[in-house]
């Protein structure tokens, strides 16, 4: 087995470490606050006396990649691997590899994509980014916290599939939450909306009429918006009618009013209303 070294005990980092540990790894711990790896060193980690008292391979799980810069310093990095899982922004990511490789390291960038109880459990997975000999390397390592998908060469590409994925996640939610709200209002309880609302979300990543998913991908690769059946002049009167409603309900409406307003700006001022609802693709690419 793989000796390990993971750098920051926070919720991620400690999972983990833990999970490395059920896999069998031989694994280091380092935190900033080391009272926090006492927990893993009952369970068997050693705990390092610095971030460069490590093997090979380090994973990193930290606030951000600046905690990265102050927990290295000017330590020398020759021959390591740092799979980091960090957030940031692509730019910061490939400004992070560049830093990382003067120091005579290479630098993997990753993220994951369940929360702390989802590590290492069916389904788990994580976006990789970096050299690709690197990743191959540690791939069998990493593959106890969930599969490695591997996005390329282009350091920043690990964490815009990230984000990408984030941006799906919060926004459906953001929108089942003022679904609650505005159901709430007349006294309807989460539960009962709840069925409704998993099948929406089912369907819409299907195959079905309603497989939006899928078929706004085909629209944005083709170019071509169909609008003789969702036109989107319709699609803004409908949520201009759907902020009006929480309005009434006395329900916050700054995502709902966002959404009017681009939705509005596509139709109207940029006279795209006949199209339909992936013609909205073209104003958020050119804002």
């Amino acid at each position: 087995m793989t000796d390990v070294t993971v750098i920051g005990l926070g919720p991620m980092g400690a999972t983990m470490a833990a999970t490395f540990l059920a896999a069998g790894h031989d694994v280091t711990v380092w935190n900033r606050t080391a009272s926090k790896a006492e927990p893993l060193v009952a369970k068997g980690a050693r705990l390092a006396a610095s971030p460069g008292d490590s093997g090979e391979l380090l994973v990193i799980s930290q606030l951000d990649y600046q905690a990265m810069y102050d927990s290295l310093g000017d330590l020398r990095l020759d021959g390591k691997v740092l799979v980091n899982l960090s957030s940031g922004t692509p730019d910061e990511l490939r400004a992070a590899a560049r830093w990382v490789t003067e120091r005579g390291g290479a630098l993997v960038t990753a993220g994951i994509m369940v929360p702390p109880p989802g590590i290492g459990q069916p389904g788990a997975y994580a976006f990789y980014s970096g050299p690709e000999d690197a990743v191959d390397r540690h791939a069998e390592t990493l593959r106890a916290l969930g599969d490695v998908h591997y996005m390329g060469s282009d350091e920043g590409l690990a964490m815009m599939f990230y984000q990408a994925q984030l941006l799906v996640f919060w926004s459906s939610l953001t929108s089942y939450m003022h679904a609650l709200a505005l159901l709430g209002t007349a006294g309807v309880e989460p539960a009962v909306f709840l069925p409704y609302a998993r099948e929406t979300f089912t369907q819409l990543g299907g195959d079905g009429p309603m497989g939006f998913a899928k078929i706004l991908a085909e629209e944005v690769a083709a170019g071509v918006y169909p609008g003789e059946l969702n036109n989107l002049t319709m699609q803004a009167v409908g949520i201009g009618h759907a902020v009006h409603a929480l309005r009434d309900a006395g329900v916050e409406t700054t995502v709902p009013d966002a959404l009017k307003a681009l939705f509005e700006r596509a139709a109207f001022t940029e006279g795209r209303g006949h199209e339909g609802l992936g013609t909205v693709f073209e104003s958020i690419r050119k804002p």
